[in-house]
């Protein structure tokens, strides 16, 4: 087991893996009022382009359940890079797709990187904060995730009448870069331990999920 002290101030570490958790979940609201002009750029009609949310939200979703693991095993920190670096990626996809397929494609691999990043907020948060501290950290993830929900359509809004519906993609490059540099900066090594994992629990999981 390998690991660091605990920082003096840990809300240094919160703060910069917000950045991440904030702009996942804008990512799952703001597609929704870009439908129709998604529909008019890429020539598809409505039962594919609900796939762009419904794809993000299903590979999102089903790697939860490892998520977290994984994260005990190699760490928080670069579990949460690895994420945030892949939904970048995707993010720059996104906005480059010249097809419906393409887009849902890009989606699917933004909904991974989501997955990995969003549990470790909370493994950082509980290994981080002392007992004491903990419920506002986790008080000020939730307001987080709350806010996230309702900025995604006014921001989304915002973005498609003044340059177009890739931008409600493109946003998330450079910001995913500025959360990387924080993430890098400001978050600490933790220290690792071994674990199983249900593989077959997690593609039953995925099966499921995937028929709903």
């Amino acid at each position: 087991m390998t690991g660091q002290a605990r920082p003096a101030n840990p809300w240094h570490a919160l703060w910069a893996m917000l950045v991440g958790f904030f702009m996942i979940l804008v990512d799952s609201t703001i597609v929704a009022i870009a439908n129709k002009p998604i529909m008019d750029a890429l020539g598809t009609d409505y039962d594919g382009v609900i796939w762009v949310t419904s794809a993000y939200l299903l590979a999102y979703a089903v790697p939860l359940l490892v998520a977290g693991r994984l994260g005990d095993r190699f760490g928080p920190k670069n579990l949460y890079l690895i994420g945030l670096g892949v939904f970048t990626a995707a993010s720059l996809w996104c906005g480059l797709a010249g097809s419906i397929e393409m887009l849902i494609a890009a989606r699917v691999v933004q909904g991974l990187g989501a997955a990995l990043l969003t549990p470790q907020t909370l493994s950082t948060i509980t290994r981080l904060f002392p007992a004491a501290r903990r419920g506002v950290a986790m008080s000020v993830w939730g307001a987080t995730a709350g806010v996230a929900t309702l900025v995604g359509p006014i921001a989304g809004g915002v973005l498609i009448d003044g340059l177009g519906w890739q931008w409600i993609f493109f946003v998330n490059v450079p910001i995913g870069i500025i959360g990387i540099g924080l993430a890098m900066w400001l978050v600490p090594s933790l220290p690792t331990e071994r674990h199983d994992f249900d593989l077959l629990g997690v593609a039953l999981s995925g099966l499921a999920m995937f028929f709903i």
